[in-house]
């Protein structure tokens, strides 16, 4: 699973939601013995809205592709999504370390995370992605009254593979 998670803020924010966004499309290779280590992909065309929470009415269908679109057009504008590792260490039970390059909205900026050990045997791991940082404006409605936060949570997990 790979999905985003974005906030509201402005005068109007009740009236917006809470977005949980999955990626459909997407691989990633972990090999600590490589450099890089971790190289993740994404397509920025699977972007899907699975849940608007909070606002003023229930998202529909038609409302969260529209939301798709947007995301698509006026914000990724269709450029890859990529992760490259530059350093990932393994915590000693516990969560590791990674540090890397993101490449998003056409721009690469370094960004750092924990990696660690979810459920089932998977690894997980979080990251916040101030989007005004790669050159994005987030995006706002009702003359600037309603806005996506700046601050986005990307979630990973994943199961290995040969587990």
């Amino acid at each position: 699973m790979l999905a985003v998670r974005t906030g509201r803020t402005g005068a109007a924010s009740k009236a917006g939601h809470d977005l949980l966004i999955e990626v459909t499309s997407w691989s990633a290779t972990l090999d600590w013995a490589a450099d890089p280590a971790i190289v993740l992909t994404a397509d920025p065309r699977s972007l899907r809205v699975r849940e608007g929470t909070g606002g003023m009415q229930a998202l529909g269908d038609d409302d969260k592709a529209a939301i798709a679109q947007t995301i698509e057009d006026e914000v990724l504008d269709g450029t890859a999504i990529e992760f490259r590792s530059t350093s990932a260490e393994l915590g000693d039970g516990g969560p590791g370390r990674v540090e890397g390059e993101l490449e998003l909205a056409g721009r690469r900026r370094p960004i750092a995370f924990e990696l660690g050990p979810g459920a089932n045997g998977q690894l997980k791991a979080t990251a916040v992605v101030r989007q005004s940082e790669w050159g994005m404006k987030p995006y706002s409605a009702l003359f600037g009254t309603l806005k996506v936060a700046d601050d986005v949570e990307i979630a990973f997990e994943a199961r290995p593979h040969g587990d």
